[in-house]
């Protein structure tokens, strides 16, 4: 006899009842997954407790083809960064238009995501660390804070950030999935780790063990929607709502409230990005 299929309702994510303190530390939502009901996923954020959120745009063209999505949305910021599996679009054309973007929209707090992904073989390892390299320089420049993108690439980047003198810079450390080990050499580097829905699946014991080596002022929480939806919205298109799941599980691993883990993160992030 086959097993029933378990028909329960996941839980609303208001149903946590938080406070608005939190903060959605990388999302996309200037993406297609969200161009038929982007107001009602922001309002769904706000009513489970969001206080700001994180829009990650893709590079020079999605940022000026998409920013007035957000327009009369104050309590969303932007990060602005390309990515580097679109290393080859980092002409100077395109630095100079990310420089101009960030010294004339105060609304843009960090560089991101920015970094290395040696998991695709079609995208050249020297071309990435060459455009990482110009996007760490015109942060510096800048004087912004950096998000940090690495995939199967964790020595590279980490190489780079200190050979290049970003020990102790503002720095976080996007969508961290991997042991304690990792997390140690980041903290070593007085750098910032962003957790994201997977530490919520029950075979991330790694992650989940990690997280008792992050000093908690340098923990944040993001849900890099729409991927990565935490349990019990696992598969389904995530949204910044969800990420108050991401927060019960962390709070449940480090035996703290969950209002309280809330509202630090909340807190760690709006310190780092200035909000």
């Amino acid at each position: 006899m086959s097993k029933k299929k378990n028909t329960t309702p996941a839980p609303e994510p208001e149903s946590l009842n938080l406070p608005r303190t939190g903060v959605e530390s990388h999302a996309h939502l200037d993406l297609d997954a969200y161009a038929e009901d982007l107001q009602q996923v922001l309002d769904r954020a706000r009513r489970s407790g969001l206080r700001h959120m994180g829009n990650v745009f893709l590079g020079p063209e999605a940022y000026y083809a998409k920013r007035d999505l957000f327009t009369g949305s104050d309590d969303v910021f932007f990060l602005l960064g390309l990515h580097p599996c679109d290393a080859d679009k980092c002409s100077p054309d395109a630095v100079a238009a990310m420089k101009e973007a960030f010294l004339n929209d105060p609304r843009l707090k960090a560089v991101g995501e920015i970094g290395l992904d040696y998991y695709w073989d079609d995208h050249p390892r020297e071309l990435q660390q060459h455009t990482f390299c110009m996007q760490l320089s015109m942060a510096r420049e800048l004087e912004r804070p950096v998000v940090i993108h690495s995939r199967d690439s964790n020595d590279d980047v980490i190489r780079i950030l200190e050979e290049r003198g970003f020990k102790g810079y503002p720095l976080l450390w996007h969508c961290f999935g991997a042991d304690m080990g990792l997390a140690e050499r980041i903290i070593a580097n007085g750098w910032h780790i962003s957790i994201p829905g997977p530490v919520s699946y029950p075979k991330n014991v790694e992650l989940r063990e990690a997280l008792s080596v992050i000093p908690e002022d340098r923990l944040l929480l993001e849900t890099d929607c729409p991927y990565l939806s935490p349990q019990p919205y696992r598969g389904k298109r995530n949204e910044p709502a969800y990420i108050v799941f991401t927060a019960q599980t962390v709070a449940q691993e480090l035996d703290l409230p969950v209002e309280e883990l809330w509202t630090r993160c909340g807190e760690n992030a709006a310190r780092f990005f200035g909000l």
